[in-house]
């Protein structure tokens, strides 16, 4: 209390609750002691336990962190109260024993982790992956059974991805190892829907996850089943934020250039100046470096420090460290920093882009004022217009308290065939048993009893290749109904477990005393040469070797010499579903404001112009040259198409290209998971329909198919080529061509064991893994494997549990088919405006599209070869095709016609005009005699 003063609202609310015994979810805005009111009832009762003398060696509470760094910051950070606590005990004259925490993450060194299982400490931080790895290893068992308590640290993380339903699972795991079912206790600042989420913290009931097949109920002996009802505690997220767009000082256009960068870097150089410590948050590990790298030009290295994913712990820790400290005034992060971190007294946050998404925004902008009674202040740096247009939403989004929805996976069978084998290898199941365990978490509470079976099948008789067997980890006894494990499977289940995907990384090794500074992208580690400079960690390092086999690139310091910034292959996140709704909202409340206003003779002078620039100011946080660049693009985007795309009007556009081809955009700013569903089904829609490979990208606000000559049909029909009853099929055949099935089958492969990431004490190299994955796939689908001149009509997928689990991440997960089905019905019924224009100029809305990322394109052509790329595209156009845009003149029409007829001057040129022509009109025949 003579730190703390008086308790804060998620306090006073959450204690009683979390004291009875019950399972509570506290939501409230980040910085209002949420942690701390989950983490003070498991102190109170650990003191009153040593002051009595009954506190044993054991694990009382379980704090569970979706990020390593998070973890790291909350036992710090727990250090401090306990060992003041323990200061005042021996002023009064009491002796009480020290209160212990400990962190087991992947980080932590062996002798921690020995140190850990010989002396259990009272609370012990981990991550779900580590907990997982706890709970099935034989020893560390042991030291679970006495936990009373789990606390969830920001949920919300895992809760919407299979990680989550690997939680889910992990904690039931829990509940029927320990004494007692653990009290479960959630925190989260940003969720929605809340009381989902406080059920998939809970699980369900008892009466629900005992069913089996048969209608009977299997019971768990000695792990009663925790109340179905749990507590929620809603402060709300709402905040008052200190939130506004940052506009560069020039204009802006589809890509930004090194100039808008230049004054992007001075600009955030004049802010760090102003504030005591900044916090930099991009999206990308690649501008990660690159920003520290420029600023550390700016105002020294020493001033500067990067933290990502790809950094090894050494270097991620001391980037914290010194941000604490006051070392470093400025710290750019990816989101390993994004959760509830404490980072020290953060003044300002800095996003460069919009992340895509409103919880993200949230959670970052948080980290600063991350103190009771603080306000948080943040600055959204945008670099290209349609980027303007969404950091305006954002804010406005924000302002009006909305948040994205979570979507919880159902019943991911990858995960399940992992945790199944773990529970298996560390004591013996029977099957009814299992199945009650299983639909007890919240992510299987729909399991079929069917499912569970085909999935021990799978487990048990393994899946049949060349090379021998895979992933038979199971004996099932059928007759008794008993699960054991085979030998190795607990090993296979450590050593290869989690939910988290398996990238193709090179380890970074320092010489000359071997210590691993991070990871690169496998093909950035291929491509590079002895005695390249590469960055990492705002340090330049000098490659002296590439060991392909062994996955390492070997380097030494370089000395501050010019580096190249490495790159990490990934797939860009999609815009949400919320977020997207709000960029067209914002669209259409722009030009419903303006509905006479042309962007000939446009100035902020205007009464009706200068009222949208205030409002825009107003409601989305923008400055009056973001609030004018943001008019003008939606007047000159109509004034070309006739109207603006919405989440309510859809609009086709079809353009010439230099190649003499066209470029159909389809505008509809649903968000990048509809869009690439959309673009890949419409593309093998074409394929089919013309046999022909197109070109094809999709993006947030569209997509765009180069069409040839041969493409020739009514704009308008475009619309009608996919229709939501039969595109789902269509989908999936698409789907089959691309690498997004492949990789996920990858992913998928090695959550379920079936292809292991370590083997002999050593991680199994990239090359190795795609070669393996080949394979099997092969073995499981061979249509997919198979040479196209034998295959007649489509591929049949199998009805193999794996195959089914990967073809339904790649509908839901990588695209949105439920959401295409929607627009397609949309479309259908009219629900959703249709309009197609042919227009003589690429439209301000196309030019984004046409100038997408690689991560956009929906075919395997490179970058150099995009026929979009023959485009010519200006920022303003001409008044003269504003004006008369839509509208053609007589005259020129009849002076085209007049230049393209041919020029016929004797008979040979004559015969070949005929082949050509075919047939002549008479008044020509008539004309040329």
């Amino acid at each position: 209390m003579q730190r703390f003063s008086t308790p804060t609202e998620p306090q006073e609310q959450g204690w009683p609750h979390i004291l009875a015994g019950r399972t509570t979810l506290i939501s409230a805005p980040t910085g209002s002691g949420k942690t701390l009111a989950a983490f003070l009832a498991c102190i109170d009762r650990l003191v009153r336990k040593a002051l009595a003398g009954d506190l044993a060696d054991r694990t009382e509470v379980l704090y569970v962190s979706p990020l390593k760094a998070l973890g790291n910051d909350i036992q710090k950070n727990l250090e401090v109260p306990l060992g003041e606590i323990l200061a005042m005990a021996g002023e009064r004259g009491l002796l009480m024993p020290e209160i212990r925490t400990a962190v087991r993450t992947g980080d932590t060194l062996m002798p921690e982790r020995r140190a850990m299982l010989k002396r259990p400490p009272h609370i012990l931080v981990t991550t779900p992956e580590s907990l997982y790895i706890l709970l099935t290893a034989d020893k560390s068992r042991a030291i679970l059974r006495d936990v009373e308590t789990v606390i969830v640290d920001e949920i919300h993380a895992v809760a919407d991805d299979k990680r989550g339903a690997h939680l889910a699972l992990s904690l039931e795991r829990l509940a029927a190892l320990t004494y007692k079912p653990p009290v479960r206790i959630g925190l989260s600042a940003t969720q929605k829907p809340i009381e989902e989420v406080a059920h998939f913290l809970t699980g369900t009931s008892a009466a629900e996850a005992t069913l089996n097949s048969n209608g009977s109920a299997a019971r768990l002996e000695g792990a009663p089943f925790p109340s179905a009802d749990p507590v929620i505690v809603n402060i709300g997220h709402k905040r008052t934020l200190d939130l506004a767009v940052e506009v560069p000082p020039m204009p802006l256009g589809p890509v930004a250039s090194n100039e808008m960068w230049d004054e992007v870097y001075n600009r955030l150089v004049t802010l760090v100046e102003q504030h005591r410590s900044t916090l930099v948050f991009v999206n990308t590990r690649r501008m990660s470096e690159r920003v520290a790298h420029q600023l550390g030009e700016r105002i020294g290295e020493e001033n500067v420090a990067a933290h990502h994913g790809s950094l090894s712990r050494k270097l991620r820790l001391a980037a914290e460290k010194k941000l604490k400290e006051g070392q470093v005034r400025v710290l750019v992060a990816t989101a390993s920093l994004e959760l509830g971190i404490d980072v020290g007294t953060v003044d300002l946050v800095v996003q460069i882009n919009s992340p895509r998404a409103i919880a993200v925004t949230l959670q970052r902008v948080g980290r600063s004022g991350h103190w009771r009674g603080a306000v948080p202040k943040g600055r959204l740096f945008c670099t290209t217009r349609d980027d303007l247009l969404e950091c305006a939403a954002l804010v406005r989004a924000i302002r009006q308290g909305d948040l994205d929805r979570l979507m919880i996976p159902e019943s991911p069978l990858d995960v399940l065939a992992q945790q199944i084998v773990a529970e298996c290898s560390a004591e013996e199941w029977s099957e009814d048993e299992m199945f009650a365990l299983v639909r007890r978490a919240y992510s299987y509470r729909n399991l079929a009893r069917a499912t569970f079976d085909a999935i021990l099948e799978m487990l048990s008789e393994g899946i049949a290749a060349k090379r021998g067997r895979y992933g038979a980890y199971i004996h099932r006894d059928r007759v008794n109904g008993k699960l054991r494990a085979r030998r190795g499977a607990r090993l296979a289940a450590i050593t290869s477990g989690g939910a988290i995907p398996d990238n193709s990384l090179y380890a970074v090794v320092a010489e000359p005393d071997g210590v691993v500074v991070g990871t690169v992208d496998e093909d950035f580690a291929v491509e590079s040469n002895r005695g390249d400079i590469m960055l990492l960690g705002n340090t330049s390092w000098m490659i002296r070797r590439i060991e392909t086999n062994a996955g390492r690139v070997l380097v030494q310091d370089a000395h501050g010499a010019p580096p190249s910034v490495p790159f990490w292959r990934g797939e860009a996140p999609a815009r949400t579903e919320e977020l997207s709704a709000h960029v067209g909202t914002l669209r259409e409340k722009i030009s419903g404001m303006l509905p006479q206003t042309s962007p000939v003779g446009f100035s902020a002078t205007q009464p009706e112009v200068a009222a949208m620039v205030g409002w825009l100011k107003e409601e989305c946080g923008l400055d009056d040259s973001g609030a004018e660049q943001a008019i003008e693009y939606i007047l000159q985007g109509r004034a070309v198409l006739g109207a603006v795309p919405t989440q309510t009007t859809v609009i086709a556009e079809r353009f010439f290209d230099e190649g003499g081809g066209m470029q159909l955009v389809i505008h509809a700013p649903f968000g990048g998971r509809i869009n690439k569903a959309w673009g890949l089904a419409l593309r093998k829609r074409f394929c089919v329909g013309f046999n022909f490979e197109l070109q094809a990208a999709a993006t947030d606000n569209g997509l765009n198919i180069a069409l040839a000559e041969q493409h020739s049909f009514p704009l308008a029909d475009v619309f009608n080529f996919l229709q939501a009853a039969t595109v789902q099929p269509i989908l999936e055949q698409a789907a089959l061509d691309s690498p997004i099935f492949a990789t996920r089958w990858r992913w998928d492969a090695n959550r379920a064991l079936a292809l292991l990431r370590f083997q002999n004490g050593k991680k199994v190299p990239a090359p190795i893994q795609r070669m393996r994955s080949d394979d099997l796939l092969a073995s499981v689908f061979p249509d997919a494997a198979a040479c196209f001149e034998n295959i007649q009509g489509e591929r049949q997928i199998p009805d193999h549990p794996l195959v089914g689990e990967v073809m339904k991440d790649v509908l839901t997960e990588a695209m949105d088919i439920d959401g295409l089905k929607f627009v397609l019905s949309g479309l259908a019924d009219g629900r959703i405006r249709c309009l197609a224009v042919d227009t003589p100029v690429p439209s301000q809305f196309s030019h984004e599209i046409l100038n997408a990322n690689p991560y956009a394109f929906l075919d395997d052509a490179p970058l150099e070869e995009r026929r979009a790329r023959a485009v010519q595209m200006r920022r303003m156009l001409p008044e003269s095709v504003l004006e008369e845009v839509g509208g053609l003149d007589p005259a020129a029409i009849a002076q085209v016609r007049e230049e393209a007829w041919p020029d016929v001057r004797d008979a040979d040129e004559l015969h070949d005009v005929l082949h050509t022509l075919v047939a002549l009109p008479e008044d020509r025949i008539s004309k040329d005699e």
